[in-house]
């Protein structure tokens, strides 16, 4: 009888651990550790080196985490120990958090994934692409599009919108001219007035012609507050970061966490490590603390290497974690399925948010063909591999960075680990 009621109790308990799928601790038994400690090897020589200052890695197989370490050191003079919950800018890393945000829309029947943003920006009805450009003046002629850019556009890429900063010549000189910012540490504009004078430009190309990397998940962003009536920050808070426990993860980073923002570092002429400046860049490093009302969708949150292992998992989870489901299977599995007709990348393809590794790709490389992926300017980077069961995250902070490839040795020495 003693037995029966004790299995009463922890049944509906084991039932509850395993409906909520949250990141256990404890040893898993298709990880090879020994192996496993090749990455510290490797790290460590880059750090020593000099090619790199700090880095923090994550390792999540089967909902268990496998490896989570800060390497190098947290300040520039080499005294602090670099801490594992460091607060990572992670600029690009955004985009697949705010796609998500707008699938929670689409669930609601909101819109539909082929849908005229116009409907509800009406500014970007009937868009013009660019045809002719003056690089002396940066003036230009233009000719209309085939048609309206959809939110599939968007999520995919394929809107024709460009770049500032990063983009090509022509945009670049013209989205600089009519002061279209790229996201990156903007903190007073007004987000929809902007995305309404982006409305206005050319496009770099027909929607749905070519990926373009660009503004489009900005734009995103920017329809996710126009739909719900709440601004970005709040409705990531509400939809995503308390839902999920990702209590690390702001726009803007609380002044009681100020002291655990990364530092920033760039290159010389001669790859010699030295700090990021805003006077040389543009940019300021501290952007994360400042009390921002522009909420990039496309770059503007900081967080945690283990915050963004939460939101992958709930991905790999099909939508759920803690307990809650932010999204449906199916959507989930939209998310991560090519969306495109072409190639990304030269075999690759693009889902609504995440870039899709092919059948090609996984005959290359060690994720395996379905893995999704993506990273962020200033050196972070992540993939989730369904097959193999595994989120996986390096972020640094650095640009540019002679010795990036530490983030294919990552790759490498995750997979040489697995049973």
């Amino acid at each position: 009888m003693k037995r029966i009621l004790t299995l009463l109790f922890i049944l509906p308990l084991l039932c509850f651990i395993a409906g909520a799928q949250t990141i256990a601790t404890g040893h898993n038994q298709h990880v090879d550790y020994a192996r496993l400690m090749k990455i510290d090897t490797v790290v460590n020589d880059y750090i020593r080196k000099g090619w790199v200052k700090d880095v923090v890695t994550i390792v999540v197989k089967d909902n268990q985490l496998v490896q989570y370490k800060g390497y190098g050191y947290f300040d520039p003079s080499g005294k602090k120990p670099m801490p594992k919950d460091a607060l990572f800018r992670l600029a690009s890393q955004t985009k697949a958090v705010v796609s998500v945000a707008a699938m929670t829309l689409y669930e609601e029947g909101k819109f539909t994934l082929d849908e005229p943003i116009a409907d509800f920006i009406p500014e970007f009805r009937h868009p013009q692409v660019l045809d002719q450009f003056n690089e002396k003046d940066s003036t230009y002629t233009s000719k209309p599009a085939k048609r309206d850019i959809t939110f599939r556009d968007l999520f995919t890429h394929t809107s024709g919108i460009d770049y500032p900063g990063i983009g090509s010549p022509s945009m670049k000189a013209i989205y600089a001219k009519a002061g279209i910012p790229s996201g990156l540490g903007v903190v007073d504009e007004d987000l929809l007035e902007t995305m309404k004078r982006l409305a206005k430009l050319p496009l770099i190309h027909n929607p749905g012609e070519k990926w373009t990397y660009g503004l489009s998940v900005d734009v995103l962003g920017c329809l996710v507050q126009v739909i719900s009536g709440m601004n970005l920050e709040d409705y990531l808070s509400a939809k995503i970061f308390r839902p999920l426990g990702m209590k690390d993860t702001y726009f803007n980073v609380p002044a009681s966490k100020a002291n655990r923002l990364s530092t920033v570092y760039t290159e010389d002429s001669l790859g010699h490590l030295m700090l990021w400046e805003k006077d040389k860049t543009g940019i300021d490093p501290d952007y994360p603390l400042a009390k921002k009302h522009y909420f990039s969708g496309g770059a503007g949150l900081t967080g945690t290497a283990y915050d963004y292992a939460i939101f992958l998992q709930m991905m790999l989870n099909k939508g759920k974690y803690n307990g809650v489901q932010i999204l449906a299977p199916r959507t989930v599995e939209l998310m991560t399925s090519g969306q495109l007709d072409f190639t990304f990348n030269g075999f690759d393809n693009f889902g609504l948010g995440f870039e899709i590794a092919s059948e090609k790709s996984g005959a290359r490389n060690p994720r395996n063909a379905g893995s999704f992926s993506w990273g962020g300017f200033f050196g972070t980077g992540y993939w989730a591999d369904p097959k193999a069961k595994l989120v996986c995250l390096i972020m640094t902070q650095q640009v540019p960075n002679s010795h990036g490839d530490l983030q294919m040795k990552f790759e490498q020495l995750v997979y040489q680990c697995l049973k």
